[in-house]
């Protein structure tokens, strides 16, 4: 499950550097659930072929993760916020306590 939501972030960071092809075909992988072999039948390929293409597409996007680090960045504001927000509600119930 974890590789999934992984896969989705990658894609939503990065997905418009692909080409329309390559969105397709993530998308249909990640976003519609589909089979590698439902993939190269919907295509024409062979399913080494839709595996390669996948796997290369992977690879592209974990590039651009590695270079530009969106998607670590986020996940770091993110839990930040979150701590922040814990604090917030823990200092409200300090002062409502008091009251």
């Amino acid at each position: 499950m974890e590789d999934i939501i992984k896969l989705g972030q990658l894609y939503d960071f990065y997905g418009e550097l692909l080409t329309d092809h390559q969105k397709e075909v993530y998308e249909d992988l990640v976003y519609n659930d589909l089979s590698i072999s439902e993939i190269a039948s919907s295509y024409g390929i062979s399913r080494q072929g839709a595996h390669d293409l996948i796997k290369r597409i992977n690879n592209i996007l974990g590039n651009y993760e590695s270079k530009l680090g969106l998607v670590s960045r986020f996940e770091s504001i993110k839990k930040q916020i979150e701590s922040l927000d814990s604090l917030t509600k823990e200092e409200k119930d300090l002062i409502v306590g008091q009251l």
